[in-house]
């Protein structure tokens, strides 16, 4: 009996270990035939298995799925192995994930009709050296997203590059636990945004020649709403002054062109050590959702936002909403680097520069009602911290 129960036990170790050793890989060409061969790889793939692009360019025309647990698409670099949508029919996204465990590595997908890659409740989801982009720039027709996990826990965003995005190049929503880290987004609406989300850590990336570049948003009506305890560190964002060309009724399409850091309703959010330099309207900003909601668990103000040791060039020299210049030529030809609506509830500030604040006291308050003055030159010390995001244990080890 003691010899059948040690045996019992040990099987799904064995097994597992049987898996891991018949994984295949699995090596796609471009050329001819290429949209069946990788569909086809992406459906029959097992768990552990490796599906390679070779390099080469993929002419496809039309959206690539994978619903498999555990697989690995790698391609030989973001720029060698390219995904090419300009032919695309429909509007479907370029690539779609409904899987757990998945690792995007090292290709490029270009002019997708939809999102360029949308992982849907992909828990422990990696992409890392993606390039997702609208070769043509900015534009209201590109697809609304770049890298768009959401609905996940435990996902990586890192090494990648994002343009032309008509909402926002890096988009994690409803989502928790996540790392965001040493991207560059450039001329998307929203270089990078955390929407509805927890638990996030937004790091050492560069944001530029965007319309905004780092956005921390939470929205009602959602599934999972309360979204806080996010961390915008060491990021680089600079020279984010680009039209705001998403399309209209979007509500990405309210972003005033030249904002560095925008936080609305949000919880314990921290904005600290950034470079932010000639963002003309303003380098940090602090609002409240304006809009209508019937939505009991929604919370529209920014509450308990920190503010400290970052770097600020010029900016503010050109606001982009209305009022703006008149409030900028008041005050010598620009904003200050801080502006908030007057709605937030609790600022820890850490620098000392100016914080304008335009005093409004009601949310849904139209900017016309405006009191704008500076808040007094008071620091304030934090007395919290958000914990350090996490991922499971061998989550990252599979990029070695």
């Amino acid at each position: 009996m003691l010899k059948f129960a040690l045996a019992a036990l040990a099987a799904p170790v064995a097994l597992t270990c049987a898996s891991a050793a018949m994984a295949e890989t699995h090596t796609i060409d471009p050329g001819e035939g290429a949209q069946e061969r990788l569909q086809e790889a992406l459906i029959l793939a097992e768990p552990g298995d490796e599906i390679v692009l070779a390099a080469g360019r993929y002419t496809l025309t039309d959206g690539l799925s994978l619903d498999v647990d555990g697989v690995t698409l790698r391609g030989a670099g973001m720029d060698a192995s390219v995904l090419d949508f300009t032919a695309q029919e429909g509007a479907g996204e370029g690539l779609l994930v409904t899987s757990d465990d998945v690792t995007l590595r090292d290709f490029g997908i270009e002019n997708a009709k939809g999102d360029g890659i949308k992982s849907k409740g992909a828990d422990q989801i990696i992409y890392h050296a993606i390039r997702v982009e609208w070769t043509g720039g900015p534009d209201a027709s590109n697809g609304a997203y770049g890298i768009y996990p959401v609905e996940a826990s435990n996902v990586l965003v890192q090494d990648s590059y994002v343009r032309g995005a008509s909402d926002a190049g890096i988009y994690v929503g409803q989502s928790e636990n996540i790392i965001v880290r040493r991207n560059r987004v450039v001329e998307n609406v929203a270089g990078i945004e955390i929407e509805n989300s927890n638990f996030a850590e937004v790091t050492e990336n560069l944001a530029t020649r965007n319309t905004g570049g780092i956005l921390v948003f939470d929205l009602p009506g959602l599934p999972k709403v309360g979204g806080g305890d996010v961390l915008v560190a060491r990021n680089a964002v600079i020279d984010n002054n680009t039209d705001n060309f998403a399309p209209e009724g979007n509500i990405v399409a309210s972003v005033p062109a030249g904002t560095g850091v925008m936080v609305m309703a949000n919880t314990k959010v921290q904005v600290l050590d950034n470079a932010l330099v000639n963002n003309s309207t303003s380098h940090v900003m602090l609002i409240a959702y304006t809009q209508p909601y019937d939505d009991d668990r929604y919370q529209p103000r920014p509450v308990r936002v920190e503010v400290r040791g970052n770097i600020y060039g010029s900016g503010g020299n050109a606001p982009d909403f209305d009022g703006g210049d008149l409030i900028a030529a008041a005050m010598g030809g620009s904003l200050p680097p801080i502006l908030t609506d007057g709605l937030h509830q609790g600022l820890g500030r850490g620098d000392k520069v100016p914080i304008l604040t335009l005093g409004l006291t009601e949310v849904g308050q139209p900017f016309s009602e405006a009191q704008p003055g500076l808040l007094p030159p008071v620091l304030v010390t934090s007395t919290w911290t958000n914990d350090p995001v996490v991922l499971p244990e061998g989550m990252e080890a599979r990029l070695k």
